[in-house]
């Protein structure tokens, strides 16, 4: 595990970093506390925005022109290929497998999915005596709001209200918009206390809240969160976009599916061709609400001053739950540990710090959120974790990460094979945990990973292979469970 404070500024002098912010026309007051707007979106793929895809059927203009403004980066990832491990990474720091977060949290107590084998043990919260990146902030002096999707256990007291935001609009238990009228209100959401009038949509109402936020903190450093309950499940969009998207598909042909080979060793589906009319009907609708968050910064003279990041919690949904969208060229989608299940768009605007419209091939993770949020703030952190500040990438050095880990010892909803992976440099390993097979991929030449290298490279296979098992037994790893007299894989 690395300390953070050998990953924060100290490799930077502080007078440097002062004199190029001063050069970005930044005051040293906005140097030292800057704002910051994290936008994460639930179940959205690389491939479902413009910015990373030229092609992509849907419309997402504000998102583009952000990435325009900002860092894009083309090998960020989620540190799981689901929500709530990925959602425990942002807000600490951790690998979610650390506290044993390795799959969504069930709602009720629910037994979890199972098949040749039993799942690994599960945690169903995030912990009590986790310091949030809103606690790290909070200590700082901002102001911390928190909208939409939280699914980080169902106990009250594990809230974001109590877990260093000062505001929490619809953030609890809920992996997604399942109450009222679903994505219009009324949304009949324990954590919404006022109503929207019938009809509202939930994202528009989860940005106004935003713009509400800021508007009533512009003098003081402040945190907003907004955490989208879209694009995930149920497909539900606005009717105008989705009229809109219905005559747009009509122009697009081609195969929409192929086959793939399941969890269960059976043949499942995957789509191919983006064409889901009310699927493009909700990225569009959010990233109008990006839009409407982005200009008030702009009204309130925050822009200069505001750090934002854009990303999501795992990949595009393409293998189940009404197969809403394509990840090709990537393989695979949420759920599975394949780069389609867990590359993501990651936008980064730092003021002063990054280059408008600038490109970074560094590989990130969300386990990177905690670390350069806390450390832009202020925050130095003493407590151990796994991310990196990534103000060296940011400002155009490379990041010197030696290697990024990945554990997904369940059967998804969506198909997906229990498996681990590892990647260094250009190169992936990829475990399966029903029997120990290993594929390795060169990302570099095959990001589709097609082509499995393993036997033709079986000292990297060994070399990395014996990485991923030492991080295993360095974050304490739990493994798929013995089923039916049968005894599954172990490292």
């Amino acid at each position: 595990m690395k300390n953070l404070k050998s990953n924060i500024h100290q490799g930077v002098s502080g007078i440097r970093k002062i004199l190029l912010l001063m050069l970005a026309g930044v005051s040293l007051a906005a140097a030292e506390k800057p704002n910051v707007v994290v936008f994460l979106v639930d179940d959205l793929g690389y491939m479902d925005i413009g910015a990373n895809n030229p092609d992509c059927f849907y419309e997402t203009p504000n998102i583009d022109a952000l990435a325009k403004e900002a860092m894009r980066f083309t090998d960020g990832y989620a540190a799981n290929p689901v929500c709530s491990p990925t959602r425990y990474s942002l807000m600490t720091g951790k690998y979610p497998t650390r506290v044993g977060a390795t799959n969504f949290f069930p709602k009720g107590g629910g037994a979890m999915r199972s098949g040749k084998f039993n799942p690994a043990p599960l945690i169903r919260e995030m912990p009590k005596d986790e310091i949030t990146l809103a606690n790290a902030l909070k200590e700082q002096g901002y102001a911390t709001f928190f909208a939409g999707k939280w699914h980080l256990g169902e106990d009250e007291a594990g809230y974001p209200q109590h877990r260093g935001f000062d505001v929490n609009i619809g953030g609890y238990s809920a992996g997604g918009p399942y109450t009222g009228n679903k994505y219009f209100a009324p949304f009949k959401n324990p954590e919404i206390q006022e109503e929207s009038p019938d009809g509202e949509h939930l994202p528009a109402r989860l940005a106004k809240e935003t713009v509400g936020f800021i508007e009533r903190n512009k003098d003081t450093p402040f945190l907003t969160y907004l955490s989208f309950y879209s694009v995930h499940t149920p497909l539900i969009g606005r009717p105008d976009l989705v009229k809109k998207y219905q005559e747009k598909a009509k122009k697009v042909s081609g195969k929409e599916f192929d086959k793939i080979t399941t969890a269960s060793g059976k043949t499942g589906k995957v789509r191919i061709l983006q064409k889901h009319a009310v699927y493009a009907a909700m990225v569009e609708a959010m990233d109008q609400a990006v839009g409407d968050v982005v200009n008030a910064l702009k009204d309130n003279g925050e822009w200069e001053n505001t750090i934002i990041v854009f990303t999501s919690d795992n990949g595009g949904l393409s293998t189940s739950e009404g197969w809403p969208t394509s990840n090709l060229p990537l393989n695979g989608g949420k759920g599975w540990v394949n780069e389609g299940g867990i590359r993501e768009p990651w936008i980064i605007r730092y003021p002063g710090v990054t280059v408008p419209g600038s490109e970074n091939d560094d590989p990130i993770c969300s386990i990177d959120l905690f670390p350069t949020l806390a450390a832009a703030a202020g925050y130095e952190t003493k407590h151990e974790i796994d991310g990196l500040d990534l103000f060296p990438t940011l400002k155009g050095e490379p990041l010197g990460r030696n290697a990024l880990y990945w554990h997904y010892p369940h059967y998804s909803n969506q198909q997906g094979i229990p498996g681990g992976a590892i990647r260094m440099g250009k190169y992936k390993l990829v475990e399966n945990y029903e029997d120990g097979s290993v594929a390795l991929f060169d990302l570099e030449a095959d990001i589709g990973e097609k082509k499995d290298l393993s036997k033709a490279q079986p000292e990297r296979v060994s070399e990395m292979r014996g990485m991923l098992h030492d991080w295993y037994k360095e974050v304490d790893a739990k493994f798929l469970q013995p089923k039916g007299g049968n005894e599954p894989w172990r490292p």
